[in-house]
């Protein structure tokens, strides 16, 4: 049942992966990945929140949404690789920027949505 649980969060996480990037990086005209930060920011809220409501989550939900959606959601490998392409068009600033400000951000929405669920 959990693998279920975790399939059916990843079928409406990922393409609202896909759908929130492009909403977002359509609205900036920049090279810097904002769809991927975002998405990336919105599923560290989501995961603190869960987080902070430690036990009292029932292992199902945490399953559906955290692995599931939060999973498909977010993407590491997408970052990374946007990142590298911001090295190799020579958008040094950029890729630091990406980096940093995703790290700030993805924590500091982790922490904040621990606070709001603690």
């Amino acid at each position: 049942m959990t693998l279920v649980l975790v399939f059916l969060g990843a079928v409406v996480g990922a393409p609202m992966r896909y759908l929130t990037d492009r909403a977002v990086q359509i609205r900036h005209d920049s090279i810097f990945p904002w769809g991927t930060m975002t998405v990336n920011v919105v599923g560290c809220l989501v995961l603190g929140f869960l987080a902070g409501l430690g036990t009292s989550l029932p292992s199902g939900v945490a399953a559906l949404v955290g692995s599931g959606f939060c999973g498909a959601l977010t993407t590491y490998s997408t970052f990374s690789y946007e990142t590298l392409r911001l090295v190799e068009q020579r958008a040094y600033l950029y890729a630091v920027m990406n980096v940093l400000i995703s790290l700030i951000a993805g924590l500091g929405a982790v922490f904040l949505g621990y606070a709001l669920a603690a």
